[in-house]
């Protein structure tokens, strides 16, 4: 599909268009080096970009949290991994696998997405990172990160003079 006749002919768009459609045996790692001297995005950089263009997510601020819904079809909570990294920002990832197939079964179609599902977000400072939870309910998982309380008020200091 020509990106240029959809009026997204922007750097921006040419190149998520480039990234979601370059087949995984095209890119190269940033060690190798390929015929035309282009250092592409690695394997895993394409794979994860795919998966985060790919996994809806509803954000809601409440007073004292925030909440992530996640769609999480066919995931099983043990499947889901929720992660907080030094920078402070959360990471929900899993992986859905093809059923096994069985002799004599065959797909007619497979519309279904299967492969890897993740969201980064960077999680304001206001975030409680000691107060995060995840339930996972029919395919929709919602982690909730409670918020820290808002600072004090200063208070004029007074100095007793001698």
């Amino acid at each position: 599909m020509d990106i240029s006749l959809m009026g997204l002919n922007t750097p921006f768009f040419h190149n998520l268009h480039h990234i979601l459609t370059t087949p995984d045996d095209e890119t190269t790692t940033a060690n190798t080096s390929n015929k035309s001297n282009n250092v592409g995005p690695t394997r895993a950089y394409v794979r994860d970009a795919r998966a985060m263009a790919a996994t809806p997510v509803d954000v809601k601020e409440y007073p004292g949290s925030y909440m992530f819904i996640v769609d999480m079809p066919g995931l099983k909570s043990g499947d889901i991994k929720v992660e907080l990294d030094d920078n402070n920002v959360l990471i929900i990832s899993g992986e859905r696998k093809r059923d096994e197939e069985k002799e004599g079964v065959k797909y007619l179609k497979m519309e279904r997405r299967m492969g890897k599902l993740m969201r980064k977000f960077a999680l304001p400072e206001n975030a409680d990172t000691n107060k995060i939870s995840a339930v996972c309910q029919d395919g929709v998982l919602m982690v909730t990160v409670e918020k820290l309380p808002p600072p004090e008020p200063k208070k004029p200091k007074t100095i007793q003079v001698n």
